[in-house]
């Protein structure tokens, strides 16, 4: 729980700072910095992507889970969750809903909080959520600055969602397995890239209708 721990803390920090000095940020300042950090989860993904050492393997994964992803159709799903959100939160703000769900969904619906979360739990190794944070962390300054006061509350839900994931990987013995976090964090790392992308605003993937591929990664290294 480390990991997710020090990852909502950043996140709350990063929206106080956002928060208080967001009115003498610029526009040109904003801009510069969600460059800076869609470069940064690129060269993460990159990273974690190259360490698979059976592309084939991965790339069927990534195939097969775009597939079930369109057909469950996740991304709507995640979407309806939003809406949902927006109505139940309420605030003298008018944009503590907007900043709330933005930022909750892009803080917990990437691959590396699923990739990080999963390392944390079974090896207790909490580097890709330190990282993780610090990515959250500077973003959140830049979002915060924008939307105001919801932004900090998605600290809640990283702390809910993702420590729930780490709790229950820890009772998954096979995720220990070397051969599965090999799996997942080289499919993880494409999700990732593809993360980055998005925040780039170079194309706009549905990342959501990927994740399956991490679950076909991990069946296909305990199966092999």
């Amino acid at each position: 729980m480390t990991g997710t721990l020090v990852n909502s803390g950043a996140i709350l920090a990063g929206s106080l700072l956002g928060i208080s000095v967001g009115k003498h940020i610029s526009a040109r300042l904003k801009t510069i910095v969600m460059q800076a950090l869609g470069l940064s989860v690129i060269l993460i993904g990159l990273q974690m992507a190259l360490t698979g050492k059976e592309i084939v393997v991965v790339i069927s994964c990534l195939l097969i889970g775009a597939v079930t992803g369109e057909l469950i159709d996740i991304e709507k799903w995640l979407e309806r969750m939003a809406e949902r959100l927006k109505a139940r939160f309420r605030s003298d703000s008018s944009t503590f809903v907007q900043g709330f769900v933005s930022s909750s969904l892009l803080y917990l619906t990437g691959a590396m909080m699923i990739v990080g979360s999963i390392q944390d739990g079974t090896a207790g190794e909490p580097h890709t959520l330190y990282v993780k944070a610090l990515l959250d962390g500077v973003a959140s300054v830049a979002l915060a600055s924008s939307l105001g006061v919801g932004v900090a509350f998605s600290a809640l839900s990283v702390l809910v969602v993702q420590g729930a994931i780490t709790l229950l990987a820890s009772q998954l013995l096979f995720l220990k397995s070397p051969a599965v976090l090999d799996a997942v964090t080289a499919t993880g790392g494409v999700l990732i890239l593809a993360i980055g992308i998005n925040l780039l605003d170079l194309k706009q993937i549905r990342v959501g209708n990927l994740l399956p591929a991490i679950f076909y990664a991990m069946a296909w290294a305990v199966l092999r």
